[in-house]
């Protein structure tokens, strides 16, 4: 395996779960001590995690998180609506009874979640709903292409988990979404993941409101 392929997941996820934030700069003798890598590889993780989007180079300031505006964050939304339809709908088209009585699972967790106001529980078991979508697909094209705007939206996707009464509103949708792959019925769950969609991005356009106020 490459040096920089450890380095590359290990700030990848370090981006995912907040520990690096938007504009923070990522020091090369740092990274390199951390993940016990040559300052080589760090650098070629550093240029892979350029080409997709995590991070960003200046001149003379080395590298630093890339901080994604509003406006881009609704447009890899609408990016996404296009990619996760088609996932939902191979899903529907090849979900088994295990698969669907997993949903099945993750639908009653998620409604759990929501009435007991655990509103952290409800974005993990939202994030595990999108990648079990995306795994039964068997796209994984799509897959790697979705998982690298996830990783470039993760602050918004943050705020729109923190926004009031989001889960109340994404909640059925998403339940829309497991109904529609039960059915086994591939327009419907493409129907309902870009629906669910829409309404991220609805919701994205309420937080730059308030934000603008």
């Amino acid at each position: 395996m490459p040096e920089e392929r450890p380095v590359v997941a290990g700030i990848r996820e370090a981006i995912l779960s907040g520990e690096f934030v938007p504009n923070q700069r990522l020091i090369e003798a740092d990274l390199s001590e951390r993940f016990a890598a040559s300052r080589a590889g760090v650098r070629a993780a550093l240029l892979e995690l350029a080409n997709e989007g995590l991070i960003e180079r200046v001149q003379n300031r080395g590298a630093r998180v890339r901080a994604v505006s509003l406006a881009e964050a609704v447009e890899i939304s609408e990016v996404r609506m296009v990619i996760e339809g088609l996932c939902a709908a191979k899903a529907a088209e090849r979900a088994t009874a295990a698969d669907i009585e997993e949903l099945r699972g993750l639908g009653e967790r998620m409604r759990a979640a929501v009435a007991s106001g655990d509103v952290l529980g409800y974005s993990a078991l939202n994030e595990r709903l999108h990648r079990r979508v995306r795994e039964i697909s068997g796209q994984g094209t799509a897959s790697d292409v979705l998982e690298r705007l996830r990783a470039q939206n993760v602050r918004h996707q943050f705020r729109l988990a923190m926004h009031p009464g989001r889960p109340n509103t994404s909640l059925p949708e998403h339940l829309a979404i497991i109904d529609a792959i039960a059915d086994r019925d591939p327009d419907a769950a493409e129907r309902a993941a870009r629906a669910h969609l829409r309404s991220v991005i609805g919701t994205l356009s309420e937080v730059g409101a308030a934000d603008a106020r």
